[in-house]
């Protein structure tokens, strides 16, 4: 992970080093059927297809690392996923991915800002702590519909007794204003908050919701404030980040959020190109070091055109189209190379040498 990460930011070119970077945070279930395999277990999936909120199966928390290139003048994000935990009973996922952060924070002591992006299941204590660590660290994250938040304390009356710790209780559907027009595909309110899972700290709260009246509403927290970030709105490659002026600027974190999709994509393309879920390994450390490496072969071949000048004409393909490029070079390189080693006697390399001159006098003409 942290190699990974190290190559990583290499990438990112001169002028864009002070560029908030991304560490998306998730976990995604593999099925399977046998029961053999360590720490399997029956586990809870919303996305399942198999006619049951339930599997058999790991529960695998990963993280990914976005970083900004330059992609035909304009700033896309690359995202690498940097590893794989599995989870074991003994051990929450929370604590996982709480681990795993801390594992990598050390590659970004130079960076300004390197944001958590997370849903509603690790917007808790547990993860909230591991920010409060590093000075460089931040989160924004979907948070639950429900969870207690606060107005800011009130300014000191002077009167004896202890000062109120926070304002009164807000609600998400009467105390935040929407905007007049949508903010991307949803009218947004915003406002700073308080609230019990990050403590005496202020974070700005957002409402997202499907209509201007009615409509289902979503709660997002950020630990970090638009006048602390120093991005360059104007030259992102997708809307709605790359509109600029002062109305846009207070949404920016929640703008930010959308970059924790790709690790959905990474999902998805590693269980249906890179057979992450085929494994038959049973011992709970073999199927990790499998499963890494299966994600060490994937980051291997987004990086690449990055790292190498002369494959720099695959950098705007899908990870897939790319090692179908590079697999067929290895299998011309194989086949000249059988060729030559088989060409023994003199009989058949004069009949070779004839061949290729007619082949070049043909392409001449």
């Amino acid at each position: 992970m942290n190699v990974t990460a190290r190559l990583s930011l290499r990438l990112v070119p001169a002028d864009l080093r002070s560029q908030p970077l991304f560490l998306c945070i998730d976990d995604t279930m593999v099925s399977k059927f046998g029961k053999k395999f360590e720490d399997v277990s029956k586990l809870f999936d919303h996305a399942a297809h198999n006619g049951s909120n339930y599997l058999n199966g790991h529960c695998f928390v990963s993280l990914m690392l976005c970083i900004p290139v330059w992609n035909r003048d304009r700033i896309s994000y690359l995202a690498v996923p940097l590893g794989y935990r599995m989870r074991q009973k003994k051990e929450s996922k929370l604590e996982l991915a709480s681990a795993m952060v801390r594992q990598v924070m050390p590659e970004f002591h130079a960076q300004k800002n390197i944001i958590i992006l997370c849903d509603s299941w690790y917007v808790k204590q547990n993860l909230v702590s591991v920010v409060e660590e590093y000075e460089n660290l931040d989160l924004i994250g979907n948070a639950r519909a429900d969870s207690v938040i606060y107005d800011l304390a009130p300014l000191p009356t002077g009167k004896k007794g202890r000062p109120a710790k926070h304002g009164r209780r807000l609600s998400i559907d009467s105390d935040f204003i929407l905007s007049a027009e949508k903010v991307g595909d949803y009218y947004t309110g915003y406002r700073r908050v308080l609230t019990n899972i990050f403590g005496t700290r202020e974070v700005m709260a957002y409402v997202t919701c499907t209509g201007k009246e009615n409509g289902s509403r979503r709660l997002f927290f950020s630990t970090i404030f638009p006048t602390q970030l120093q991005i360059f709105c104007a030259w992102q490659e997708k809307a709605p980040l790359n509109r600029t002026g002062s109305g846009w600027m207070p949404y920016i974190p929640l703008f930010l959020y959308s970059f924790r999709w790709n690790i959905e994509v990474s999902y998805y393309e590693q269980k249906s190109f890179w057979s992450l879920c085929a494994y038959m390994v049973r011992s709970r450390k073999g199927v990790e070091m499998l499963v890494n490496l299966i994600n060490i072969s994937y980051c291997a071949m987004k990086l690449l055109p990055y790292m190498e000048e002369t494959l720099s004409q695959y950098r705007g393909d899908s990870v897939q189209e790319f090692r179908f490029a590079l697999s067929e070079q290895i299998k011309r390189q194989i086949f000249y190379v059988n060729l030559v080693q088989n060409i023994e006697s003199h009989i058949k390399s004069t009949a070779l040498i004839k061949a290729l001159q007619r082949l070049c006098l043909r392409e001449t003409a």
